[in-house]
């Protein structure tokens, strides 16, 4: 049976070339794909019809008016559906948060999580029985819902403009969910790349190179946000944008009945100065511990903003560089040809303030200054080989199709209609937009790559592993000296990054035991019982971790409702169960992890046989200097630890764990919060994070006992 589909395949094409009718019938077939070709080799025949002159585009009507408070209003009628929506924007720039950085946006969440009249239930429960969709941002609200529901759905939308109530538990929710999202970052190399990207383009004193940490969220307060709603949410300082069914009248009366009565008022000027690209090539490293990936930014920034002389030709230019799905040349090349990775692209985008320009793929850790050298290849080719006529065609036909397709959207039109009053574009810069694009030609693409592509001046971000590649990609520094960075912009001191002569692996392990609290110490402890608090998908957990010497362990993860996960090791046996069903065993590969479980304090037994260690030199761990240890136990298990310079103590672990039958995957364990509990310095939190994880695992202690009675009852395996 194992060919059963090979046969049955074979038999179908068996059975087609052996029927007579289905064999008259490929004749006939074969017949009329002999006259096509035929035909096609008539001269007339094998061309394309020559296109015609690019059409001028019709968006239809819109109407701007202004409400006596300073409010700007813009309305796109469109009656395809019985809907409206309502979307309110700030026009300042984005300021400066400083210490902050996160502020704006816990403001916007804050002010769409109750008023002075509906809790944030009350006011989910309103926006679901009409079915519409409301939110708020720190730079607006955007509210939609059915025509005949907008009075209703704007009596919600204009309370929460008018009557934050700032409530102190919704802010402890954003702030806490924010604190998790947070410890992503730091396994996750996209994140990484991006925040070290924002620091070396903008730099920190530019409200784009500012990065949120859980530093800047904790120094965030409810005053802060009151102060940046009341200084900036002004009429004055706003569009309206009404996009739907409804007409010009209608919405001008709705206008002035819903925001007619928002006070205007002063508002400040903010203000930035541009940022300048670098000088030469500068690599700035941002290191993950195991990399099997690069992840490579290309970047700096640009003077381009919506509007721009060269927008159009640029746009051209960066779709034919990287900007189309497989068509563009780095995608062609790092891809196709050399196979480096799955996807390679360059942006060029444009922006209020300034914009930048970036060409990045995810490459092999063992290709990336291969994948380097022809980035830099296709970048310098784009500014001095002219395109050809088939791909300049090939790409306006793309992007022209592509623009056709945006005008399917009302909010696209909206959009639109914003940006011509809040850049002062001509009236039918929009309408005109295939005229533009099919005047684009050679020259013009050539022109702009001379002004956006600049490879010699640019900021080579990577993230990877900087023990396989590091001394690799310093080539491609101008002055040859990489600037490394932790997970959030912070730049790294590794200059006296040479190992003092008296320290290696086994005086790091010591020092540690010290700092803990002495071998002496240690080795009273003869039971250690803890359980620590999380939660995962919204539910709140108890994980109790039990040893009792010499070799017994207990773990059970769960609440009163239900167990996810119960182990037991009596020093024999072993037992495993919750929700995947229960099962004992004697030996194997879990087995032996059961068995390392038990024992208390291993850095004790890393001086014996069963242990390899090695020092692998100084790295950093959220900006502390740490010695990095490599341990591998007798089983061939490997983990990377790093032990604080300063304190000695264990901040970090990163181990391999099997996920899957011949698939790994790396497990992250951050220790923090230490205290003392029996003369004995313990971690108080501890996250994981993950692949597996969709979130990382923040694991806060609720008790701690060491010595106390722990019942041999709780051991038990039947």
């Amino acid at each position: 049976m194992k060919f059963s589909k090979l046969i049955l395949f074979g038999a179908l094409i068996f059975f087609i070339q052996c029927t007579p009718k289905v064999a008259e019938e490929m004749t006939k077939v074969e017949e009329t794909v002999e006259q096509v070709v035929n035909e096609v080799k008539e001269p007339f025949r094998s061309m394309a019809p020559a296109a015609g002159p690019a059409r001028k585009i019709n968006m239809g009507e819109f109407n701007v008016f202004d409400l006596a408070n300073g409010l700007k209003v813009i309305v796109v009628e469109n009656h395809k559906l019985p809907r409206v929506s309502y979307s309110l924007s700030l026009k300042n720039q984005q300021i400066n948060e400083k210490d902050k950085a996160g502020m704006v946006s816990f403001m916007g969440s804050l002010l769409g999580s109750g008023t002075k009249t509906k809790t944030k239930a009350e006011i989910d429960k309103a926006k679901d029985y009409i079915g519409a969709n409301l939110s708020a941002f720190g730079s607006g609200m955007f509210g939609s819902s059915l025509t005949k529901h907008q009075d209703k759905l704007l009596d919600l939308m204009s309370d929460m403009l008018y009557n934050p109530s700032w409530p102190k538990e919704e802010f402890d929710k954003i702030l806490k969910q924010n604190l998790s999202g947070i410890e992503t970052v730091k396994t996750d190399p996209n994140s990484m790349a991006s925040n070290v990207r924002a620091v070396v383009n903008y730099g920190t004193d530019h409200p784009y190179g500012e990065i949120e940490t859980a530093e800047t969220y904790q120094a965030i307060t409810i005053d802060d946000c009151k102060k940046y709603y009341e200084t900036f949410f002004k009429p004055n300082n706003a569009y309206l944008t009404i996009v739907g069914d409804i007409s010009p009248e209608q919405a001008k009366a709705t206008a002035e009945k819903y925001f007619g009565s928002w006070k205007k008022g002063d508002v400040p000027s903010v203000m930035h100065d541009m940022p300048s690209k670098p000088e030469g090539a500068q690599v700035a490293f941002a290191h993950k511990e195991g990399a099997v990936q690069s992840v490579i930014n290309i970047t700096y920034p640009l003077d381009y903003k919506i509007g721009d002389p060269d927008m159009m030709a640029g746009t051209v230019m960066n779709s034919i560089l990287g900007g189309g799905i497989f068509s563009g040349r780095l995608m062609q090349n790092l891809r196709e040809d050399k196979a480096f990775t799955y996807g390679a692209r360059s942006s060029l985008s444009s922006s209020k303030m300034v914009g930048n320009f970036n060409a990045y793929a995810s490459v092999r850790t063992e290709v990336t200054d291969s994948s380097l050298v022809e980035f830099f290849y296709e970048l310098e080719r784009m500014t001095s080989e002219m395109v050809n006529d088939d791909d300049l065609q090939l790409t306006k036909n793309s992007l022209g199709g592509s623009f056709a397709r945006s005008l399917e959207s009302p909010q696209t039109l909206a959009r639109f209609a914003r940006n011509i009053e809040e850049y002062g574009l001509p009236v039918d810069y929009y309408e005109t937009y295939l005229e533009r694009l099919e005047a684009v030609n050679k020259d013009d693409v050539m022109r702009v790559a001379k002004r956006f592509i600049t490879p010699n001046n640019a900021n080579v971000v990577i993230v990877g592993n900087k023990d396989e590649i590091g001394e690799k990609v310093a080539k491609f520094d101008s002055d040859g000296e990489i600037d490394y960075y932790d997970a959030f912009g912070k730049k790294l001191e590794m200059n006296d990054s040479a190992l003092p002569p008296d320290v290696n692996e086994k005086v790091v392990i010591a020092d540690y035991i010290n700092a803990i609290g002495g071998k002496g110490t240690l080795d009273a402890v003869k039971t250690l019982d803890m359980t620590y608090g999380t939660e995962m998908m919204g539910m709140a957990l108890d994980i109790r971790l039990v040893q009792k010497a010499p070799d017994k362990f207990y773990m059970k993860m769960g609440n009163a409702q239900m167990v996810i996960q119960e182990q037991k090791f009596n020093g024999t046996k072993a037992y495993s169960g919750g929700m995947q069903g229960a099962k004992t065993f004697t030996e194997g590969k879990e087995f032996d992890a059961m068995k390392g479980e038990s024992v208390m304090f291993e850095q004790m037994q890393y001086d014996t046989d069963a242990y390899t260690l090695e020092l692998k030199g100084l790295d950093n761990v959220d900006g502390e200097a740490c010695y990095k240890v490599t341990v591998e136990n007798a089983a061939g298990d490997s983990e990377t630890q790093y032990y604080g310079v300063k304190n000695n103590l264990l901040l970090r672990s990163i181990s391999t764990i099997e996920a899957a039958p011949g698939q790994t995957m790396q497990m992250t364990t951050d220790y923090s919060d230490y205290k003392e509990v029996n003369g004995v310095m313990m971690p108080h939190k501890m996250t994981q994070s993950g692949p597996m994880l969709p979130a990382p695992m923040v694991m806060e202690a609720k008790e701690i006992k060491i010595n106390d009675t722990v019942d041999d009852a709780l051991f038990n395996i039947e």
